[in-house]
């Protein structure tokens, strides 16, 4: 019994559900992100590429794993990384093990942004995306949407 008519498509509980997941996500993106800009001066996808790079520690992180983590283009994570380099957050540098690779590092400037936003994000997270939710439910949620998260990362397509 598959779908046969698109009311019956609109009202599938599958596309009804992943449509309210989309749709929260990108409000919530939205706010979000407004106040990163307006509280921080970075936009979102920048504050997510300085804690991906923060993880990496000293040792910094290549263009390619940041494209990869965050599903942009190598170009796409060029130009990014530009901004970034420009705003003075981050620093390149050749990789002594292969001249090729371009290593990412946080910058002071960079460390003390990420921590002054995170604690912005956090305080929005914690009243947009959780206070919502019933409390007893909230842990539940956060694992299943790693899973998804694990789930669509590793259907993805490995760049080259």
């Amino acid at each position: 019994m598959g779908i046969t008519t698109a009311k019956e498509a609109a009202y599938d509980p599958r596309v009804l559900a992943f449509g309210r997941m989309m749709g929260a996500a990108n409000r919530l993106e939205y706010l979000l992100g407004r106040a990163l800009e307006a509280e921080c001066g970075i936009s979102h996808l920048m504050f997510e590429v300085l804690l991906i790079v923060g993880r990496a520690g000293e040792a910094g992180m290549s263009m390619r794993a940041i494209a990869q983590e965050q599903v942009l283009t190598t170009g796409g994570a060029t130009r990014l990384v530009d901004r970034m380099t420009t705003h003075g957050l981050v620093v390149r540098s050749s990789d002594p093990q292969d001249r090729r690779v371009q290593l990412v590092r946080l910058t002071a400037h960079g460390e003390e942004t990420t921590v002054r936003a995170a604690r912005v994000h956090v305080e929005n997270i914690q009243r947009l995306f959780l206070d919502p939710l019933p409390a007893d439910h909230r842990e539940r949620f956060a694992q299943d949407l790693r899973t998804l998260s694990h789930s669509a990362r590793d259907a993805l397509p490995k760049l080259r």
